[in-house]
C-alpha cells in the first residue's frame, strides 16, 4: 500500500500538478471601451433623453396664431379668425366645470352616461375592499 501511495504522489507531482498550474481559463474577452458615450439603461431599456421644445415668446404671434397647430415640417400655424366666422354653438360650450348629476336632465343621454360612469367607479371601489 505504501508503494501505491508513493506512486500516486509522484504521479500527482509530475503530471497532474503541472497541468493544473499551466491551464488557462476560457472566459469571454472583455469588450473594448466604446468611443461614443454609452446610454444609460433603465429597467425597461435605454432611457430617452428629453427634447427641448422651443417656446414662442413673440406677443403678436401668440395673439394672432394658434401656436403649435402646425405639426408638419413645412407650413405655418393656423391664423385666428374673428369671432363672427366661428359657429354660434362654439361659444355655448361648458369649459368651466363639470355639471353635477343633480343638475342634469334625467331624460338626456349625458345624464345616463354620467350615472353609469359613477356606478362603475363605485363598484370598482367596492371590489377593491372585498377580501378573498
Amino acid at each position: 500500500m505504501s508503494s501505491l501511495t508513493a506512486a500516486l504522489a509522484m504521479l500527482r507531482q509530475r503530471v497532474i500538478a503541472p497541468a493544473l498550474a499551466t491551464s488557462t481559463r476560457c472566459y469571454a474577452v472583455k469588450p473594448a471601451a466604446p468611443a461614443a458615450k454609452k446610454k444609460k439603461l433603465g429597467k425597461l431599456g435605454p432611457i430617452m433623453e428629453k427634447k427641448v421644445i422651443p417656446v414662442e415668446t413673440d406677443a403678436n404671434k401668440l395673439v394672432g396664431y394658434v401656436c403649435g397647430s402646425n405639426y408638419l415640417k413645412t407650413g405655418q400655424d393656423v391664423k385666428i379668425k374673428p369671432d363672427a366666422e366661428y359657429p354660434d354653438w362654439l361659444w355655448t360650450l361648458n369649459t368651466e366645470r363639470i355639471i353635477p348629476l343633480d343638475e342634469l336632465d334625467p331624460n338626456s343621454k349625458q345624464y345616463w352616461r354620467r350615472l353609469r360612469k359613477l356606478a362603475l367607479r363605485r363598484n370598482n371601489q367596492l371590489s377593491k375592499l372585498k377580501k378573498f
